[in-house]
This record gives C-alpha cells, sequence and structure tokens, in this order.
C-alpha cells in the first residue's frame, strides 16, 4: 500500500448535545478513487470540510504531505457578493488562472461572464466545476458533483476524472458516476467509518454482509431494543429484496409498451385489443412548440396511459421543461393538440423545494402540527410514517432548517406523496438525496397507482424506474423509446450504422461493381472497425460482470484475514479488468464516431 498523501487520525466533531462521528480513522493515496457513502445528515459534507481543513474539529490529527494541494467543490457554494460567474471564479488567494478556468468553462459549456443573481443552479454548478478543476488540485473532494448537470456535463466530468492524475472522494447520489469511476468505497454509517477495497459496483453486496453480521449480533439484545436500532437495517435489506421483484415487474410492463410504440399498424391492433383509450391520461397529437425560429418540440405524439412511469431526458435548453408543460396543459402548443383526462389531478415536486421554511417543525410540515396525517385517505401516525420515509420518529418536533440538505428533499417527498393525485411530476428529483432514499423512491414510484413524468439526467435511477423514455436532442424532435437510459442510448447509436447502398440501376453490369465496391469504401467502416463496433458493448459487458463478482468477493470483511493472497489476486485482477473496460470504451467510442461521421 502506498503511504497516504492525507489522512486523519481519531476524528471526532460534536454537533449539538453529541458527537456527530468519533473515532474516525481515514486515509487517502495519491491515486485513490473513494466514494464516501452515508445516509442524509450522517456527516459526510461536514467529513469532506474537515478533511480540506475548513473545519476544526474536537478531536483528531491531520496529516498531510507538504506541497499537496487539496480542493473541495462545494455542494452549494455561496456567491454573494459577486458580480459575474467570473468574478467568483477568479477570487480569493487560491484563485486558478484566468486562462486554465476559462479553457474548462467553454469545455463545460458555461459563460462566465453571466451574472450571479441570474445564473440558473445547473450555471452555478459548472462555474464552480471550473474553478475547483483549474486550480490543479492534488486531491480533488467532489459533493454532489453532478447535481444541475445535464447528461452531457455528467459525461464531460466522468471523462475529465478517469485522466485525473491526482486523488479524489466523491460523494454523489449518481450510480453510475460512482460505479465508472471509483476503487473504494467508505461507508460513514451512525457515527462509524468503514473502508472496502471494492469500487461501487460492489457496495450493496458488502453492506448486505454487514448488516447480515449485524443482525445475529442483534440477536442477544432485548427484543425492544432490537427493534429501536434495527429498524432501518431491516427495512434497507427487505427494501433491495423487493427491488428485484419490482424491477422483474418494470421490464414485463416495458415489454407491453414496446408492443404498442411499435409500428403504426400493430399499435392500432394493440389498442383496439386491449381498449387502451380507456386507460389514456394524456394524449398529444402532433404537437409542435417553437420559439422565434427555433423548434423545441416537433411532430409529437404520444398516448400515455394510467400507471405509466416517463422520464424525460436531454440536455439542458434542449426543451424538457416545454415538454412537461405541455404534457400537463400548462403551456398551449402552437400546432397539434394535447388532451387530458378529466379526473386528471397532479402533484408537482420541483427542484426549488420552495415550502419548506427553516422555521416550521417536521410535524408542521407533514400534518399541521398535528399527530396523525392522511396519507391518501388513509389516517396514519407521524411516526410511523417518518419510519417509512427513513427518517428517525423522534425528529418530529425538529425544525426544518437544522435538517440537511437531502432530508429536506426527503420530507418534501414524504408530504407530497401523502397526497391524494393521480398525476406525479418529479423535476430533478434525485438531487441531494442519499443511496437510501433513491431505493425508497423507487419503491414508492413503483407502487404509486397513478402516472407519474420524471425530468432527471440521473441514469440508473431511469433504467430502474420508468418504462418510457422520451429522448431530446435540441433539434425538435424526441424519441419515444420503450426503457429507461440505457435503451434510449442503445437506439441512438443504431441509428448511426450505414446500411449498404446498392449501386444505380441504370449503371453497367461493370461499372455497378465498381460503384457499389467504391461507394462501400468510402461510406462502410473498415472490416476491423466493423469488428470492434459489433463485438465491443459485448466484451465490455462481460468485463464489467466478471467485475462485479469479484468485487462481491472481496467485500467479505474476513477475506483478507482468511486468504491474503487471493485478495491481493482479486484486487490485482479487477485492476487489470477495469484497465480493459477502459480501453475497450475508448475503442467502442473512437469507430462509433466514426460511423457517426460516415452518416453525415
Amino acid at each position: 500500500m502506498a503511504a497516504p498523501i492525507l489522512s486523519y487520525e481519531d476524528l471526532g466533531l460534536i454537533q449539538g448535545e453529541g458527537w456527530l462521528f468519533r473515532d474516525l480513522n481515514l486515509y487517502v493515496g495519491e491515486r485513490d478513487r473513494l466514494a464516501l457513502i452515508g445516509r442524509n445528515g450522517a456527516g459526510k459534507t461536514t467529513l469532506l470540510k474537515c478533511l480540506a481543513g475548513l473545519i476544526d474539529p474536537d478531536k483528531g490529527k491531520r496529516t498531510i504531505v507538504p506541497g499537496t494541494h487539496v480542493v473541495l467543490l462545494e455542494q452549494d457554494p455561496k456567491m454573494d457578493g459577486f458580480a459575474t460567474l467570473e468574478d467568483w471564479v477568479l477570487h480569493g488567494r487560491d484563485a486558478p488562472e484566468a486562462h486554465e478556468a476559462a479553457a474548462i468553462a467553454d469545455q463545460l459549456g458555461i459563460d462566465l461572464s453571466r451574472p450571479c443573481a441570474t445564473a440558473s443552479g445547473g450555471e452555478r454548478r459548472r462555474a464552480a466545476i471550473a474553478r475547483a478543476l483549474a486550480q490543479k488540485p492534488d486531491v480533488l473532494l467532489l459533493d454532489e458533483p453532478t447535481n444541475h448537470l445535464d447528461l452531457g456535463a455528467i459525461e464531460w466530468l466522468e471523462d475529465w476524472l478517469k485522466r485525473f492524475a491526482g486523488a479524489f472522494i466523491v460523494i454523489s447520489h449518481d450510480r453510475t458516476f460512482l460505479t465508472r469511476l471509483t476503487r473504494s468505497c467508505i461507508w460513514l454509517d451512525r457515527g462509524d467509518l468503514r473502508r472496502a477495497e471494492i469500487g461501487f459496483g460492489g457496495f450493496d453486496a458488502w453492506t448486505e454482509r454487514v448488516y447480515e453480521g449485524e443482525a445475529r449480533a442483534a440477536e442477544k439484545l432485548d427484543a425492544q431494543l432490537k427493534i429501536e436500532l434495527h429498524w432501518l437495517q431491516r427495512g434497507v435489506t427487505a427494501r433491495r429484496r423487493r427491488n428485484q421483484g419490482r424491477l422483474a415487474k418494470l421490464h414485463e410492463m416495458r415489454a407491453q409498451r414496446a408492443a404498442m410504440l411499435g409500428a403504426s399498424g400493430s399499435a392500432k391492433l394493440a389498442l383496439a385489443k386491449d381498449d387502451v383509450r380507456s386507460k389514456t391520461v394524456i394524449e398529444a397529437d402532433q404537437v409542435s412548440k417553437n420559439y422565434g425560429e427555433r423548434p423545441i418540440i416537433r411532430d409529437f405524439s404520444l398516448r400515455i396511459q394510467r400507471g405509466d412511469r416517463i422520464g424525460v431526458v436531454g440536455p439542458n435548453g434542449a426543451g424538457k421543461t416545454t415538454l412537461l408543460k405541455l404534457l400537463t396543459g400548462e403551456m398551449k402548443p402552437d400546432t397539434g393538440k394535447v388532451t387530458q383526462a378529466r379526473t386528471l389531478s397532479g402533484i408537482v415536486i420541483d427542484q426549488q423545494r420552495k415550502l419548506m421554511e427553516p422555521q416550521r417543525r417536521v410535524k408542521d410540515v407533514l400534518a399541521n402540527g398535528g399527530d396523525w396525517i392522511d396519507v391518501r385517505g388513509s389516517k396514519k401516525h407521524i411516526k410511523g410514517y417518518l419510519k417509512d420515509f427513513l427518517f428517525d420518529p423522534s425528529l418530529t418536533e425538529a425544525p426544518v432548517g437544522s435538517l440537511s440538505g437531502g432530508e429536506r428533499s426527503r420530507l418534501l417527498l414524504a408530504r407530497e406523496f401523502a397526497r391524494e393525485a393521480n398525476l406525479l411530476v418529479l423535476d430533478e428529483p434525485t438531487n441531494d438525496l442519499d443511496l437510501e432514499t433513491l431505493d425508497l423512491l423507487q419503491e414508492v414510484i413503483a407502487d404509486y397507482e397513478g402516472t407519474v413524468l420524471i425530468v432527471s439526467h440521473d441514469r440508473d435511477f431511469l433504467d430502474r424506474t420508468v418504462t418510457i423514455t422520451l429522448g431530446l436532442d435540441g433539434s425538435g424532435k424526441v424519441d419515444i423509446v420503450a426503457g429507461g437510459y440505457e435503451d434510449w442510448i442503445r437506439k441512438r447509436y443504431e441509428a448511426t450504422r450505414i446500411p449498404a447502398k446498392p449501386a444505380a440501376r441504370e449503371a453497367s453490369r461493370k461499372d455497378k461493381a465498381i460503384a457499389s465496391s467504391a461507394a462501400q469504401s468510402a461510406r462502410k467502416l473498415s472490416y476491423k472497425d466493423q469488428r470492434d463496433y459489433d463485438r465491443l458493448p459485448g466484451e465490455i459487458e462481460r468485463l464489467q460482470a466478471e467485475v462485479e463478482a469479484d468485487e462481491s468477493a472481496l467485500a467479505d470483511p474476513d477475506l483478507y484475514t482468511r486468504d491474503p493472497s487471493r485478495f491481493v489476486t482479486l484486487t490485482e485482477r479487477i485492476a487489470r479488468k477495469r484497465a480493459e473496460i477502459e480501453a475497450a470504451e475508448y475503442r467502442w467510442l473512437e469507430v462509433a464516431e466514426t460511423a457517426e461521421t460516415l452518416a453525415r
């Protein structure tokens, strides 16, 4: 193991009347790629600030190799008092070089001359990333870096971090982001810090083993004590097992919708046979919307059924919000028609969380100060309902202002899901949520009897949740795909394939052969490129499955003690296969770009 360049020994911090965490030991090596995981309120952001030297803890020793530059990308940096984003990016003693920040900002597509007062959440996030990366860190601490970013910016950041020569620790709810980038996991749980030398892909298997060990130990506890201390762990384990069944149901629903979204003739037969029209809640017919000369939505038609989970994806500015407003009737199309069922009643859960006033108590938000809450027509005690959303029941009297950002988002979801409605509109619902809450949100959406419209850049969340994906590319065209984000991406790449073109019929046989040969040479991939284009996706999938299997084996906390040689073998094999995956991904992207160029 390489010597750490940053470490903390016996770290402890008091918050309120007790310890937030105590006796934590953490080290960071030169090339570590660490996922920091924990529930909202566990202290993840505070821990990063301790590592960055921004908070003085109540105990512990921080050690750093001289000359090591540690940079923290905060989740919500304060920009008050700065005229423009550029003023904020270039302020302070540790400000980056202007040309470095400008180069990164250009790649991220952010204009740093924009006033801070009118900058959107996505623009502020891009400016913060430009400042952090341009500072040339040796250790990069990332607190929810993908919040407010669109898919293009997320993938750009992933590529940058893959090439990054230093170390990083990242807090993120984006499972795809964590799986692609991390090699080790540190888990902050109930004041303790555990570490496993596995990528995020092996995290769930590892935590299951830890929970199983705790459950066995809990058998020795008094029954009531066991209930109070372990309800969360048992709930999470059971939830993950139930989610396997829900995923199977989701795939079945996608298959049914794929049949309805097929060729127009078969779609009409399916609709007539199944009487789908009676289940329709929203119908868009040849809908178009322009802003000036620019087409935002063009010739869009879709029949949305009761129970559909619709995901909307695309870059910022492509028209996702416009499409939602058209579907919900908030905006009228320029041409075409949108019809909503008369009984449709909706709830919009937006990014702003506007109604979460900090001085109000949790029970005020949920039950207007009472002890009972009306959950879609049935009464439930507020403490039991808080448990359903992974809160400590004792928080009923806590002010909203004392909750973390993620806990406030979870409280908002708890309140809104209690209301009677048959349409949910979720605008970036995963921002600020921890992974356990995301599991819960997926479960609630799966059990919801109404229709759900979701705008999200969280690829894994969409893959686990939606039955139909609406993909926008900014040209006005809307792809309609049965499935999640990966299904949409697969359809887009398949569209780059070039069918062989027949030579002109009037050409002579000799001219036809020559023309055909020349056309194929000019318009088709080489044999090797076509072979790699077809072969590599399967090869990448196979390697990823092997890595996940090895990471599951490595998740055994007793493996190193019991069989150190196997531990070393697994670690080296995972590193080797990750390198093979990365090389295969770069090669496939190279060939895909060539194919796309030929298609123009």
